[in-house]
């Protein structure tokens, strides 16, 4: 899917890959069923679906961005073990319709994590 209606491409595709989000030392996402989404020139970040995701680590929280392509954000603060990450976690819970793919998916800031790890399902 390629959304065209603005000035710099975005792309979603499915990720071939399994994705897996630590935290604290517990997977708290792990999904064959992500999303890649690129935009423009900036690095391409991986979109879990909720129901792959622990969402009893997440509570969100009232911390919102505005993005001109993709709509209004919605942020989570992961809380795992008295380990707490601060709105570590945006989704765009009603996008845009050009970019529709990546309702009820979830973004992990890498820097916030311990890892985000992607395998070949072939391995």
């Amino acid at each position: 899917m390629t959304a065209t209606n603005h000035p710099h491409a975005i792309t979603i595709e499915k990720n071939p890959n399994r994705v897996t989000v630590t935290f604290n030392g517990t997977i708290i996402a792990d999904t064959q069923r992500a999303l890649v989404l690129r935009e423009g020139p900036l690095p391409s970040v991986p979109y879990i679906p909720r129901e792959d995701v622990m969402m009893s680590y997440l509570r969100k929280t009232d911390h919102t961005t505005h993005c001109p392509f993709k709509g209004d954000a919605s942020y989570f603060t992961v809380d795992v073990k008295g380990r707490v990450a601060e709105n570590a976690v945006w989704s765009y819970e009603a996008p845009f319709s050009s970019v529709s793919a990546i309702a009820d998916y979830v973004v992990f800031y890498p820097d916030h994590m311990d890892a985000i790890e992607e395998c070949s399902l072939d391995e």
